[in-house]
Parts: structure tokens; sequence; C-alpha cells
């Protein structure tokens, strides 16, 4: 949580609703516009060429704020994802008109890199995929998929033969187990925009129950 912010009711509401993605960047509909606060809108300004200004905050109190207005999302949503960043959508889930009590919002959407199917972030020319890497005590598993055309693919081998794969299908991003990312970037570097899942989700038992459930 942002430092001095003061806890008024949307700050409230807006804060509990990011703690459900703390690593994305979260565009909070507010009547007209998305808009962005505290670090998040110190990025956005940064990303997006928008001016970074300061809404008050109660007691004489400010927090950061940068926002655009809500029809001109696919012109600033792919620049955030482009720049390797995850995105929150917070929309209205009622009409303001219609309550006098703050407005019910909620996360309708969270895009990422790997993990888009707006026709502006995507690119017809190339697939996007999402790749996810589990170190196995002999042997590096890998995955593929680009959901925006249902391709999937797997494999296993050494790292060597994992890295060739990663330079060849140049994923918009990858998975792997949190704590593992010294490991990754030791065998195949910086270059690719990654996030860290937690250790059950690449559990023989987890994946399993999935991927059968899914095919």
């Amino acid at each position: 949580m942002a430092k001095d912010v003061v806890m008024t009711p949307m700050m409230k509401q807006y804060f509990e609703l990011k703690e459900k993605h703390p690593d994305a960047v979260m565009l909070f509909r507010c009547g007209d516009f998305y808009e962005t606060y505290s670090e998040d809108a110190i990025t956005a300004a940064n990303i997006l060429g928008i001016t970074l200004t300061k809404r008050a905050n109660g007691q004489a109190k400010h927090v950061e704020m940068a926002g655009f207005p809500f029809h001109a999302l696919d012109t600033y949503l792919p620049k955030l994802i482009r720049a390797g960043k995850r995105v929150a959508i917070c929309d209205q889930l009622e009409d303001p008109k219609l309550t006098k009590k703050l407005v019910k919002r909620g996360i309708t959407e969270l895009v990422t890199p790997g993990v888009a199917i707006n026709d502006n972030v995507l690119s017809y020319k190339e697939n996007n995929f999402l790749a996810a890497v589990h170190f196995g005590k002999s042997a590096c598993g890998i995955a593929f998929l680009d959901i925006s055309t249902g391709e999937f693919l797997t494999a296993e081998g050494p790292t060597d033969y994992i890295d060739k794969l990663l330079n060849n299908f140049a994923p918009k991003e990858v998975l792997f187990e949190r704590g593992k990312q010294g490991m990754f970037e030791g065998n195949f570097g910086n270059k690719f925009f990654t996030f860290e899942l937690e250790d059950w989700v690449f559990t023989e038992t987890s994946s399993r129950e999935r991927l059968l459930k899914h095919f």
C-alpha cells in the first residue's frame, strides 16, 4: 500500500481490488475515465506519456493520479502490454446515477503480455505465445499456448534445447515457479517478460488434473 494515502471510501475500495493483482497496473473506472493512482500512476504516466497529476485525498492530502478517457482504452492498453506490464481492468458494476453510495466496482479482465485477445494488442503477423517453464531434476519442461489461435505445444529436454525453443517461438511472456528467477535467467537470459507463479501450480497432481479436465 502506498505511504500517506488516506483511506477514503474510494481509496479503500481501490486498494482492496488492487490487492487481488498487486503486480498489475490497475485501470480504475471513474465515470468517463480510467484512472491510476499512486505507484501505478507514475508507471502509467511514464509509459503512456500522459500527465501525472494529483487527486485530493482527504485531510489536506493528495495521491498521484494519471488517467485517460475510457473510450481511449484501445489506444493505451496495447502500450502498457507491449511495455511488459500486466493490466487489471476495473469497471463500474452499476450505474452511478442509480446509487447514492460508493459505486460497486470489480476487476473484469486481467490482460498480460502473453494473455491478450484484443485485436489492438495482437499482431496478425505473428503468434502471441504464453510459455511456462518447469525445472525438473533431470530435464526441463516447457509449454507454449496462444489463446488467440488455440495452439498448444509441449516439450522437454536439457536447458540448451529449451533455450532454442524459447528463441524460436519468442513467447511474449514466460511463467515459472516462484524463487526460480535466478535459475531461469542463468540459463535463458533476461530478454523475456516473466512472471512467477506459486510452486503448487507446477506439481504433477495439479497439472495433470487441469490438463485432463481441459482435454
